[in-house]
């Protein structure tokens, strides 16, 4: 027997389930949070101030609203 079998009480495959699910959870989780941050972003229109917290004009070549 493994070290690990020994010093817990659930068989090894019902831990190694329980393991996968975890794990496939937390992944699923974080990735959910990633969309969520992206979608976030795409719909926010940030202002750039400067130094005395005035707005700072953007440039055309940076616009990114097609005109």
């Amino acid at each position: 027997m493994s070290a690990i079998a020994m010093t817990t009480n659930l068989p090894p495959k019902k831990k190694q389930a329980f393991l996968t699910y975890f794990l496939g959870f937390v992944f699923m989780f974080f990735i959910g949070i990633l969309i969520c941050v992206y979608v976030i972003t795409k719909h926010t229109n940030p202002v750039f101030l400067d130094q005395h917290g005035k707005p700072v004009a953007s440039s055309p070549a940076h616009d990114h609203a097609g005109h």
